[in-house]
């Protein structure tokens, strides 16, 4: 699917979420709807919330999304509470969740790896389980969001996940397609948020989260 870049009328802010339970164990979070952030990943969303503050003042004209998943919810919660803005608002769509994992989901990294090598490459994404989601399929369901909400108007704020905010970050640039098959863009931190205008990215906020799986 080819994305007009000059068709959104705003800003979009692009937010991983914070580190969750999962992520400190070491574990395949995947599309596991429920993994509550720690208290580092409560940390890193009050540092979001501060960044984007400062960025948009209070009560901005913003349009919220966030992927479906308590994680991602539990961010915005800390952030809204920031922008004086009301978590009730947000719109939620399963599209913005991350990669599925199929059976390696919640899974410790160490006993996949034990039984089939690295998950993990050398450039942050990754492996897709025998029958887990490939970044293709990912790359279709954030073009669909992406098709169906061009007309927000203004700006918006989008927490979301590691892997498929790689990817629609990259769709939202124009990246080149990567060897795994859709645009993907460096991974980062838990904790950040980038900007995009007009198909152009740059850094608002650098979390302080593992990266970039």
């Amino acid at each position: 699917m080819t994305i007009d870049h000059q068709a959104r009328r705003g800003r979009d802010f692009i937010a991983r979420h914070g580190e969750t339970v999962f992520n400190a164990a070491r574990r395949l979070q995947g599309d596991a709807p429920h993994t509550p952030l720690t208290r580092a990943g409560f940390a890193q969303a009050e540092e979001m919330g501060r960044a984007l503050r400062q960025t948009l003042g209070a009560k901005p004209p913003l349009t919220m999304w966030a992927s479906s998943t308590g994680r991602a919810l539990q961010t915005l919660a800390i952030v809204a509470e920031h922008l004086e803005l009301d978590w009730h608002d947000a719109r939620h769509d399963d599209r913005l969740i991350e990669i599925g994992m199929g059976s390696w989901g919640g899974r410790y990294y160490a006993d996949v790896i034990g039984e089939v090598g690295p998950v993990v490459d050398e450039r942050g994404l990754l492996r897709p389980a025998p029958d887990g989601e490939r970044y293709e399929a990912i790359a279709d369901r954030v073009s669909g969001w992406l098709a169906d909400t061009a007309d927000d108007p203004g700006d918006r704020l989008v927490i979301m996940h590691g892997i498929s905010s790689r990817v629609l970050r990259g769709v939202m640039t124009g990246a080149p397609l990567d060897a795994c098959g859709a645009p993907v863009l460096p991974g980062h931190p838990q904790g950040t948020v980038t900007m995009i205008e007009r198909g152009v990215e740059q850094v608002v906020h650098l979390g302080t989260g593992y990266a970039p799986a």
